[in-house]
């Protein structure tokens, strides 16, 4: 079984480490029962979701414990006050060292789970990038990456845009990019401000790859 781990607890809040390959949240029939949302809530059965990690991402994941704290982190998130870094390996090696991408984006419908850039329909998304490693053997990118606002597959979709797909993405990168062990993407750093203390924590968790 994929292991999870509490890495914080308290009276608001639970800062929990999701594994690759474990569902956040319960998916539809029994096989996707599962997560890591029903598996805190064996333990703390206040535990709430307040945001989500992609099945095949790893890391750092933020819940609440009750409604108030739910309804109070859930409008942290939306106001954008909760500050989430990622690590990914990207396909190419990447010129710049630092920059932004500011690409609008929605469902891809005909091929969901599918997001894809849409100018028309499209969600403004912002993802801040910042070149930590290059590896010219492997032609690949180690980035640190910020995703300003928060939309479904948004780093994912934002890279493979910009002719950088993340290494190990089935949905967005091709062969034989997509053909790694896993999605090399790893939330490994989340800050916020504490519901009840006002006191800031933050946590960092370095990735397993």
């Amino acid at each position: 079984m994929l292991e999870h781990r509490a890495l914080h607890v308290d009276d608001a809040c639970i800062v929990a480490l999701k594994p690759a390959g474990l569902l956040a949240v319960p998916g539809r029939g029994a096989d996707k029962a599962d997560c890591l949302a029903a598996r805190l809530a064996m333990q703390w059965p206040d535990a709430r979701i307040v945001h989500r990690l992609d099945m095949a991402t790893s890391g750092l994941m933020l819940f609440a414990r009750g409604s108030d704290m739910q309804r109070a982190l859930s409008r942290a998130f939306a106001e954008r006050r909760v500050e989430k870094r990622y690590v990914a390996i990207v396909a190419g090696l990447i010129d710049d060292d630092a920059g932004e991408i500011d690409l609008p984006l929605g469902a891809d419908w005909p091929n969901r789970p599918r997001q894809r850039v849409d100018a028309v329909h499209g969600k403004p998304s912002l993802t801040r990038w910042r070149v930590q490693s290059r590896n010219a053997a492997a032609r690949t990118t180690r980035v640190a990456l910020e995703p300003v606002t928060g939309r479904s597959h948004q780093l994912r979709v934002h890279l493979a845009a910009i002719g950088h797909p993340i290494v190990g993405d089935a949905l967005y990168a091709p062969p034989p990019w997509s053909e790694a062990d896993r999605l090399m993407l790893h939330a490994d750093a989340l800050a916020y401000t504490h519901p009840q203390s006002g006191a800031g924590l933050a946590f960092e968790d370095p990735a397993p790859f």
